[in-house]
């Protein structure tokens, strides 16, 4: 019988989003030989809730919880918790939860699970309120316990462990609610600080994590400070002066990011000692206020009491995961730095590839990097941690070593410290979050409490281990193909990464690596170790191959001292540097590819072609119909021909531009109006999809599009609004298409729909076309964040195509419909995402335009087409299964 683990996570503080999509991690990732999950919802009033598995598929918390029955009209699409909905009855909050799941009390614990996981963040998740609710029922949990808990939260008590342990730490200074709202410091506080800690100096608030309400204040300005001061006691003022100026769509954009919780202050809020529940009423309320007022204080409802002003480090920045060995030694691993492209690892900087980056071991000597392992198990130690905690900090250019902000939570997404660093010593997170749960019984038993029954506990989790480890040869052998050379190689490696997680996971997989690079005409394939896959993006794992020759001496000394607990959770079964293989020795390693490519090579079928020649079966389309459907000019004419609504378009080519652009722009100005869509015409979804509103933007996009040197043109990319980082392919040619707009519709909307395609008894190939998502971008067309990462963006489904049940089963079907002859047209397989507008009539008719179809969808972790499976009664690990099965069949059949 199979341990069942309650996995906790949601909660009530400001990373309830990071801790939703940690949980889903944990969810997939434990060994489903050994453990079953549970999924233990805490909503953000305290609810504890046995969800029902689908919803955890979701991107976001808002997506499914309130359900959607609950939620009061908001004109502005205004996303909100459950909090939101004000004083609800006993009655009420049951009513919702059964939508989701069961409501669950402590007493129940111990009859639905038999550990829990803790996968919560900040205030009643990692400060010792649920580590105290769960050890007074009797129930093991993961991580520190109590006593670490309370201190591992509150920044400002640490100060003085930190003093009596001789730590060195920055100037600092604590102001308290009352005294700043009170203004006892005269307006001399800014000069004060200045004079204590110089410029710049850090303003936090000491018990959130993530990084939220933090600011640095590089400047001596009293209206900078005061924002900066506010925003770490979770205090908007907003003057009337200021507010009057913005137009309508200003207004409601400045709500949107004020009730973000993890950049604004959140709702509940008070307001002149009423509370504002709901963000309509809070943006009627500043309206009306606003005008007779010269301005109004918003305070939410569970601000801190006291603000926290540090002293700047210059210096590099680090984070350092420290475990326990089997001997219940602290261990050290190694150390990384973070590189960020701004002053502060925020919220943002922390979560979303590419903002930052993450280098191990940190790039310092030798003696340096064992300094800062030295000291974080000193620290460890302090604090009475044990199991494991987060300790971040910086060295200075003086090889001065400060310890900021010990963590006994760490973040749990896929690219997370923690996963990142344990994988240097040879554990997958798999294998990681085994440790976890087998570390955390032993250290629960060192309490006294229950400590006979959980030795017993650990005895069978023990021999359950050891057994696991002679199954694991037997297993199907899948290579996991990520990266690529094109501007999607990062979604590809979280989608690699994704698929090699649920993979390896599972009972019946073992997944291998493979990282692909190179050029068009010259394919490199690595396979590649689980510290090189877990590197922060494409071109970090390309960098780090190249490298691996030069081993840092101080992995290999912490592999060493790790040696004997990695081999007790690996059995030996580890890949130790990446090695280059052709694909005629990949057939020989492998049963089975996985392509997690995205755009060229992989949904071009270039690959495929390849595999092909060596006989291996892979998911997805086959080779005419992916090289198809890469080129969406090509496809867009397939889709006319055949009677399926695409929109007007047309190609743009480098020689026609170079020879008279002029003439070029007012061809192109005849036949399209502004604003019309622009797009790379042979690449994967979202990279460099522009809507371009005038001349100039048009021009931009077209320098930009046919530069000759991969640096960006600076004045083209300024006008684009290309953020930093974004990626924007070279191509000769680019597509332009019309804007498709709602026209005389009732209602239009975005969606983006999944299918799966199986084989009958017959032979013949069927498709089970999910329902489709509605895709609600917050800019101008849907990001590539919005669409592949978690708490990004927002897919509401199944898609909300009308109030009435009748009606909206009849349009989905008519919807469906024509993505399944999409599908047939275009002669799909395996698997795909068709994405497309929904124009609805006041006659009930409607009209489906096809944006684009995408042979090889992104897989990961939040993506829309796993909460479109889950609808259908697939969960991602099963999902996978079947596209992985279906493979194998069609190479069966097409053999005979």
């Amino acid at each position: 019988m199979k341990i069942k683990v309650g996995i906790f996570f949601g909660g009530r503080s400001r990373e309830r989003e990071i801790s939703f999509a940690g949980g889903r991690t944990v969810y997939d990732n434990l060994n489903k030989d050994i453990f079953e999950p549970i999924p233990i919802f805490i909503d953000s009033i305290g609810n504890f809730i046995l969800l029902d598995w689908q919803y955890l598929y979701k991107g976001t918390i808002r997506d499914f919880y309130p359900p959607i029955d609950f939620l009061p009209t908001s004109p502005n699409g205004f996303q909100i918790y459950i909090e939101c909905l004000g004083n609800l009855s006993n009655s009420e909050i049951n009513e919702i939860i059964n939508k989701v799941g069961k409501k669950i009390e402590p007493t129940e614990f111990n009859s639905l699970f038999d550990f829990a996981f803790l996968a919560l963040h900040g205030p009643y998740g990692e400060d010792g309120n649920i580590q105290g609710l769960l050890e007074w029922y009797g129930m093991p949990f993961s991580g520190a316990g109590i006593l670490p808990s309370a201190i591992g939260i509150d920044k400002a008590i640490q100060q003085n462990i930190f003093s009596n342990a001789g730590f060195v730490r920055p100037e600092r200074k604590i102001i308290n609610r009352e005294e700043w709202k009170n203004n006892v410091y005269k307006g001399n506080l800014l000069e004060k600080l200045v004079a204590n800690l110089g410029l710049p100096f850090v303003i936090k608030p000491p018990r959130q994590g993530s990084s939220i309400g933090i600011t640095v204040l590089n400047e001596k300005d009293n209206n900078v400070f005061r924002d900066a001061v506010n925003k770490a006691f979770f205090i908007e003022e907003i003057s009337a002066a200021k507010w009057n100026k913005f137009s309508e769509g200003e207004k409601v954009y400045f709500i949107h990011n004020l009730i973000d919780i993890r950049q604004g202050i959140g709702l509940p809020v008070w307001v002149e000692n009423e509370i504002i529940y709901h963000p309509e009423a809070l943006l009627f309320l500043i309206n009306n206020r606003l005008k007779t007022q010269e301005s109004i204080i918003l305070e939410t409802i569970d601000g801190e009491e006291e603000v926290l002003f540090e002293s700047f480090i210059d210096g590099k920045e680090f984070s350092c995961i420290v475990v326990e060995d089997e001997n219940n030694q602290a261990l050290a691993l190694p150390p990384t730095e973070v590189v960020k492209y701004q002053s502060l690892f925020d919220y943002r900087s922390k979560y979303l590839p590419g903002m930052s980056r993450k280098i191990t071991p940190i790039n310092i000597a030798t003696d340096q990097i064992e300094a800062i392992r030295t000291l974080c198990k000193q620290l460890f130690k302090e604090m009475f941690c044990d199991v494991y905690a987060r300790i971040d900090g910086f060295i200075t250019q003086s090889n001065e070593i400060f310890l900021n902000d010990p963590n006994t939570t760490s973040g749990m997404l896929p690219s997370s410290f923690f996963f990142h660093q344990a994988a240097e010593i040879g554990l997958n997170p798999s294998q990681f979050l085994t440790y976890i749960i087998r570390t955390s019984i032993a250290a629960r038993i060192r309490t006294g409490k229950n400590n006979n029954l959980l030795k017993i506990f650990l005895k069978k989790l023990d021999d359950k281990i050891i057994h696991y480890h002679t199954q694991f040869l037997n297993k199907i052998k899948i290579a996991v193909v990520m990266g690529g050379f094109s501007s999607e190689r990062h979604i590809s490696v979280e989608s690699g990464r994704n698929i090699y997680e649920k993979l390896s996971s599972s009972s019946q997989y073992q997944p291998i690596p493979v990282f692909l690079t190179g050029a068009e005409e010259n394919h490199e394939l690595y396979v590649i170790p689980v510290n090189v896959m877990l590197k922060d993006n494409a071109d970090d794992i390309k960098e780090k191959i190249k490298s691996s020759e030069n081993n840092h001496p101080i992995l290999d000394k912490i592999k060493t001292e790790a040696a004997h607990l990695t081999y007790f959770y690996t059995g030996n079964n580890i890949i130790l540097k990446p090695k280059r293989i052709t694909y005629t020795e990949l057939a020989e390693i492998v049963d089975e590819v996985f392509i997690a490519l995205h755009g060229r090579p992989g949904e071009d079928g270039a690959i495929q072609k390849e595999l092909e020649k060596v006989g291996l079966a892979y998911n997805g389309s086959g080779i005419e119909s992916s090289r198809i459907t890469i080129n969406k000019f090509e496809t867009n004419e397939i889709l006319k021909n055949n009677n399926i609504l695409i929109a007007n378009h047309a190609l743009v080519f480098d020689k026609e531009w170079n020879s008279d652009n002029d003439e070029l722009i007012d061809k192109i100005e005849n036949e399209f109006k502004y604003p019309f869509i622009a797009k790379p015409a042979d690449d994967g979804c979202s990279s460099a999809v522009k809507k371009i509103k005038n001349r100039e933007e048009f021009i931009a996009f077209s320098e930009m599009m046919f530069r000759k040197k991969e640096e960006f043109i600076y004045e083209a990319a300024e006008i684009l609004n290309l953020k930093q980082n974004e990626e924007f392919p070279q191509k000769n040619y680019f597509l332009i298409e019309d804007l498709i707009d709602k026209k005389n519709a009732i209602h239009f909307l975005e969606i983006t729909g999944g299918l799966l395609t199986k084989i009958n008894e017959n032979g013949e190939r069927e498709y089970e076309i999910f329902e489709p998502s509605e895709a609600l971008a917050s800019g101008e067309v849907l990001s590539l964040e919005e669409k592949f990462l978690a708490g990004e963006g927002q897919n509401i489904t199944p898609a909300r195509f009308s109030k009435d049940k009748n009606l909206q089963h009849i349009i989905s079907e008519k919807v469906r419909e024509t993505f399944e002859k999409t599908a047939k047209i275009l002669n799909i397989e395996g698997y795909a995402r068709i994405d497309a507008f929904v124009r609805i009539f006041e006659d009930n008719s409607v009209e489906t335009i096809i944006i684009e179809v995408n042979s090889l969808p992104g897989m990961t972790p939040a993506t829309c087409i796993f909460h479109q499976a889950a609808i259908s009664g697939y969960k991602p690990y099963n999902f996978i299964d079947s596209i992985l099965k279906y493979g194998l069949l069609k190479k069966e059949i097409n053999a005979l």
